[in-house]
Protein backbone atom coordinates (compact mmCIF):
# COMPACT_ATOMS: atom_id res chain seq x y z
CA UNK A 1 0.00 0.00 0.00
CA UNK A 2 1.09 3.49 -0.43
CA UNK A 3 2.44 5.58 1.28
CA UNK A 4 0.19 8.19 -0.01
CA UNK A 5 -3.11 6.90 1.68
CA UNK A 6 -3.01 6.73 5.74
CA UNK A 7 -5.57 7.22 8.49
CA UNK A 8 -4.97 7.68 12.20
CA UNK A 9 -8.15 6.33 13.29
CA UNK A 10 -10.36 3.32 11.90
CA UNK A 11 -13.95 2.75 11.69
CA UNK A 12 -16.22 -0.16 10.93
CA UNK A 13 -19.52 0.63 10.61
CA UNK A 14 -21.94 -2.03 11.57
CA UNK A 15 -26.20 -2.50 10.67
CA UNK A 16 -27.50 0.84 10.21
CA UNK A 17 -23.81 3.16 9.76
CA UNK A 18 -22.71 2.61 6.16
CA UNK A 19 -22.56 6.39 4.65
CA UNK A 20 -19.11 7.95 5.28
CA UNK A 21 -20.77 11.20 3.99
CA UNK A 22 -19.73 13.02 7.38
CA UNK A 23 -15.82 12.94 5.95
CA UNK A 24 -14.22 15.99 3.87
CA UNK A 25 -12.03 15.41 0.88
CA UNK A 26 -12.42 10.84 0.82
CA UNK A 27 -10.84 8.51 -1.39
CA UNK A 28 -11.62 5.11 -2.11
CA UNK A 29 -8.97 2.75 -1.58
CA UNK A 30 -8.64 -1.04 -2.33
CA UNK A 31 -6.20 -2.98 0.05
CA UNK A 32 -4.70 -6.15 -0.73
CA UNK A 33 -4.54 -8.35 2.38
CA UNK A 34 -2.88 -11.68 3.14
CA UNK A 35 -6.24 -12.81 4.13
CA UNK A 36 -8.18 -12.08 1.10
CA UNK A 37 -11.00 -9.47 0.44
CA UNK A 38 -12.06 -6.78 3.37
CA UNK A 39 -15.87 -6.18 3.52
CA UNK A 40 -15.73 -3.35 0.90
CA UNK A 41 -13.30 -0.36 -0.27
CA UNK A 42 -12.14 1.70 2.42
CA UNK A 43 -12.88 5.12 2.17
CA UNK A 44 -10.42 7.39 3.45
CA UNK A 45 -11.52 11.25 4.88
CA UNK A 46 -10.80 14.09 7.08
CA UNK A 47 -12.66 14.41 10.28
CA UNK A 48 -12.03 17.19 12.77
CA UNK A 49 -8.71 17.53 10.98
CA UNK A 50 -8.05 13.53 11.87
CA UNK A 51 -7.35 10.88 8.99
CA UNK A 52 -9.89 8.50 9.57
CA UNK A 53 -10.71 5.04 7.15
CA UNK A 54 -14.31 3.54 7.13
CA UNK A 55 -14.95 0.29 6.26
CA UNK A 56 -18.52 -0.68 6.06
CA UNK A 57 -19.16 -4.50 8.07
CA UNK A 58 -21.28 -6.03 6.03
CA UNK A 59 -20.60 -4.10 3.22
CA UNK A 60 -22.20 -1.25 1.33
CA UNK A 61 -25.36 -2.76 0.55
CA UNK A 62 -25.51 -4.85 3.83
CA UNK A 63 -25.03 -7.92 1.30
CA UNK A 64 -22.36 -10.10 3.97
CA UNK A 65 -24.14 -11.94 7.21
CA UNK A 66 -22.36 -11.92 9.83
CA UNK A 67 -20.43 -15.15 9.20
CA UNK A 68 -18.97 -14.11 6.29
CA UNK A 69 -17.69 -11.09 7.36
CA UNK A 70 -13.80 -11.18 6.78
CA UNK A 71 -12.59 -9.59 9.96
CA UNK A 72 -9.15 -10.36 9.64
CA UNK A 73 -9.32 -8.89 6.50
CA UNK A 74 -10.57 -5.24 7.49
CA UNK A 75 -8.34 -5.62 10.66
CA UNK A 76 -4.91 -6.21 8.53
CA UNK A 77 -6.71 -3.20 5.94
CA UNK A 78 -6.76 -0.75 8.10
CA UNK A 79 -2.99 -1.92 10.06
CA UNK A 80 -1.51 -1.25 6.79
CA UNK A 81 -2.91 2.25 6.28
CA UNK A 82 -1.67 3.45 9.55
CA UNK A 83 -4.55 3.31 11.55
CA UNK A 84 -3.91 2.47 15.29
CA UNK A 85 -7.22 2.41 17.26
CA UNK A 86 -10.74 1.01 16.04
CA UNK A 87 -13.76 2.18 16.38
CA UNK A 88 -17.23 -0.20 15.70
CA UNK A 89 -20.28 0.22 16.91
CA UNK A 90 -23.00 -2.78 16.69
CA UNK A 91 -26.34 -3.44 17.17
CA UNK A 92 -27.43 -6.45 18.03
CA UNK A 93 -30.85 -7.40 16.92
CA UNK A 94 -34.07 -5.45 17.81
CA UNK A 95 -37.63 -5.97 19.49
CA UNK A 96 -40.26 -5.38 17.63
CA UNK A 97 -43.50 -3.82 19.18
CA UNK A 98 -45.31 -6.99 19.22
CA UNK A 99 -42.34 -8.57 21.08
CA UNK A 100 -41.92 -5.91 23.53
CA UNK A 101 -46.35 -6.34 24.70
CA UNK A 102 -45.56 -10.25 24.09
CA UNK A 103 -42.38 -9.87 27.07
CA UNK A 104 -44.43 -7.24 29.40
Amino acid sequence: MSKKYRAEIGIIGGTGFYDPNFFKNTNEVKVDTPYGETSDLVTLGEYSGTQVAFIPRHGRKHVIPPHRINSRANIWALRELGVTRILSPSVVGSLSDRELERRA
